[in-house]
């Protein structure tokens, strides 16, 4: 490798791709492409990026399968950052075995450690853990290292558990700033923020406050009987119930617990849950089905016992009762939850994150740029969406997550 290649691939790994651009920006060699390639995307611009490390793959060819498969993991990496989430698995997956072969560890734990990160962007925690538990940090980079840390601080906090989040962050702090990378630091540092910032609202006998993500932890801990509005689960200390793909249940369920220790009247039930201001003796025989359904799903945990004017909850074991709903409610909160990491995302991207289709996933972006709350950046393919995050709020209890099963 030559003297200019070999200053241009220092200067790209402390962060200086105008430095590593004034080395090779004039030539065409395959070498060549695969660092103009990875500068561009240090610069931000993706496609230019992606078109410059194909071309390197190409001229590499057969004959240099390390050189390819390196030309490929740099080219799932920028799919990443951009959230092209749908990169074909196989073509990672076939590099990643070449890396192996040739003994390229280094390279090798950074294809793993993409992986762990698109897994945990689309909610799949264990998947992502499982695939970071095949690198061996010892080898790393500081930069990698930096990285590493932080995909496993995100599986920590999507976990609520803020002793190792913390433990976790911290190791990247030490990593990142022994890389001396400016947009690295950066990152660990926006998310040591996830730690200090209010991650939910605790709603318990017509008052409410403000959750950081340890005093959710400590509230998930407890013998508090919780209706989770982040997670669509109803929970006390030794039962977990999911009504994610009930949202009548649920809905009744948390009229039950705001209201607490007192009774909901049947019309407040009947209005809310069944979002109608007309209701006659049908609504009131379909309130009688519904409450029927919730107190068998509930059994477990809860009774639901009918009064003079309504029906109200008794927990069988719990001597508190509270709702642990998101810091911002919108009817849009994953998509915004998505969008507020201040990355520019696909439509196709969100939909695959929060397994919605694309076509009720572009209603929503649509409803959010007319309101103000995101805006749009190119067109048809090319259009990427982009928002900042909610100010004082992280968004962790927003993200996709697997829904837990009874």
């Amino acid at each position: 490798m030559d003297s200019l290649i070999t200053a241009a691939a220092r200067a790209l790994a402390t962060g200086d791709p105008i430095g590593a651009l004034q080395r090779v920006a004039l030539r065409d060699d395959a070498p060549a492409l695969a660092l103009r390639g990875i500068a561009m995307a240090q610069l931000g611009d993706y496609s230019k990026a992606r078109s410059l490390l194909r071309i390197a793959a190409r001229a590499f060819g057969a004959k240099a399968p390390l050189a390819r498969a390196r030309c490929i993991v740099a080219e799932v990496e920028i799919a990443l950052v951009s959230r092209d989430l749908n990169w074909p698995a196989h073509a990672l997956s076939s590099a990643l075995a070449t890396l192996d072969a040739h003994g390229d560890w280094v390279n090798a734990a950074h294809a793993r450690y993409l992986e762990a990160r698109r897994l945990l962007l689309i909610g799949h925690i264990d998947d992502a853990e499982h695939t970071l538990a095949q690198i061996d940090p010892a080898r790393l980079s500081p930069a990698t290292k930096a990285a590493y840390a932080l995909v496993r601080a995100g599986i920590a906090i999507r976990r609520i558990r803020t002793k190792p989040a913390r433990t976790a962050l911290a190791y990247a702090r030490q990593a990142a700033g022994q890389a001396r990378i400016p947009a690295l630091i950066a990152e660990v540092e926006t998310a040591l923020q996830a730690l200090v910032t209010p991650a939910a609202r605790l709603i318990a006998r017509g008052e409410q406050r403000l959750l950081l993500l340890e005093d959710v932890e400590k509230l998930l801990a407890s013998k508090t009987f919780i209706v989770d509005a982040c997670r669509l689960t109803v929970r006390d200390k030794h039962t977990v119930v999911s009504l994610a793909k009930r949202p009548v249940l649920f809905t009744l369920a948390r009229l039950l617990c705001e209201t607490w220790p007192q009774d909901v009247t049947r019309e407040t039930l009947i209005t809310t849950a069944f979002r109608t201001g007309h209701f006659d003796e049908s609504h009131r025989a379909r309130l009688r089905v519904e409450i029927g359904r919730l107190r068998k799903s509930l059994h477990a945990c809860a009774d639901i016992t009918a009064t003079q004017h309504g029906f109200v909850l008794e927990p069988r074991r719990a001597r508190k009762v509270a709702v642990l709903a998101q810091p911002v409610e919108d009817q849009y909160a994953t998509v915004l939850a998505l969008l507020a990491d201040g990355e520019l995302w696909s439509s196709s991207a969100l939909a695959l994150a929060l397994g919605m289709s694309q076509r009720t996933v572009q209603r929503a972006l649509d409803a959010l740029a007319s309101a103000g709350k995101i805006q749009s950046m190119g067109s048809g393919r090319a259009r990427r969406w982009l928002t900042t995050p909610v100010p004082g709020f992280t968004t962790s209890l927003l993200l996709p997550t697997p829904i837990p099963t009874n």
